[in-house]
């Protein structure tokens, strides 16, 4: 087994405690492992280090707690094996800030270089993600794409790589990385143990879309998508061909596919499409609606029709989404 690896985490400002706290249980427990459980006498196979992206020590998180950086990720002069930057602000890194410079400078000599949520956006913008794949939280999906176009963005994954760079999804996704990173070292048996010991699954069912909104309707509320969205919500059941979209829009249907898909990105059908798939995700979340009937409701046509669909845009079937993430009716209840 290889000998010590530094481990350099960057908690942005803003960022939430899981951003760094799962990354860093992570690698202590696989730590913990090795030192106990398998008689390894190299010391520590990981050394974590916190250092801040800006000229403070002091980290402040959302929740109010105030992480103390040992160092400034400027003053660190030691090799680094694993760069993991958790979470990102615009609003304290804007384009420009001395960080993304150190930060592309200091990439082509780490091993690893990795991206917590919408640490993403950082890498982007040292240009350390032009050209390669990579996924950010679902919620900030289609804006990162937007900014960076070189970029090829897939939000449905927890974590993805591409080369020596590496992507994670939401806050949790980061614990789904650092266990891969784990098992790269050090092989499964200490990966699926540091799993165990942090109550964890080495490897989460599912993807990211499983927590996603997929329509995004809430960025397109000026849009006419945005305006049609409560009639369609009320004649889901039924037909929606682009002609009575358009027809209910008092436009040609030439002008309205025109204009709708360059304000959502999209063309009517697929998002018509998303749509009825959230709706039926809401009715297995939160009702005893058999899957027939929430078919019918949704316009989905019936089971087997509604289980491809659901497995094209969710990539899990609609009775395993139900178990995972319905709500009990008894417990609303009571």
């Amino acid at each position: 087994m290889s000998s010590q690896k530094l481990i350099v985490v960057i908690p942005m400002p803003g960022i939430f405690l899981l951003d760094i706290a799962g990354p860093c249980d992570v690698f202590m427990a696989a730590n913990r492992f090795l030192n106990e459980s398998t008689g390894y006498d190299g010391g520590e196979m990981y050394e974590l280090l916190l250092a801040s992206p800006t000229g403070a020590r002091k980290i402040m998180t959302k929740s109010g707690v105030e992480i103390e950086c040992p160092v400034l990720a400027q003053e660190i002069d030691r090799p680094i094996d694993t760069l993991i930057v958790a979470g990102f602000s615009r609003m304290e890194l804007q384009k420009g800030h001395p960080f993304f410079s150190w930060l592309g400078g200091v990439y082509p000599a780490v091993r690893r270089i990795c991206s917590v949520c919408v640490g993403t956006y950082a890498l982007a913008e040292a240009g350390i993600l032009d050209g390669k794949k990579a996924t950010t939280h679902w919620e900030f999906s289609y804006d990162f794409q937007q900014r960076y176009p070189a970029v090829k963005v897939d939000a449905n994954p927890f974590y993805t790589r591409d080369g020596n760079v590496y992507s994670s999804g939401g806050v949790s996704s980061g614990i789904d990385l650092s266990l891969a990173l784990v098992e790269e070292d050090c092989g499964r048996d200490v990966a699926l143990n540091a799993a165990r010991k942090l109550v964890l699954s080495l490897r989460r069912p599912g993807y990211q879309t499983q927590f996603s909104s997929l329509p995004q309707v809430n960025g397109f509320e000026h849009s006419i998508a945005g305006k049609l969205h409560p009639w369609l919500i009320r004649h889901l059941s039924g037909p929606l061909g682009v002609e009575q979209l358009a027809e209910h829009s008092h436009m040609s249907v030439r002008n309205f596919t025109r204009v709708f898909q360059k304000e959502t990105g999209q063309t009517p059908a697929k998002f018509i499409e998303k749509l009825r798939v959230e709706v039926a995700r809401k009715y297995l979340e939160d009702s005893d609606l058999t899957m027939d009937q929430i078919a019918e409701k949704c316009g989905l046509g019936g089971t087997v029709s509604m289980r491809r669909t659901f497995m094209r845009h969710m990539d899990v079937s609609p009775s395993d989404y139900r178990r995972s993430f319905r709500t009990s009716l008894q417990n609303q209840v009571s």
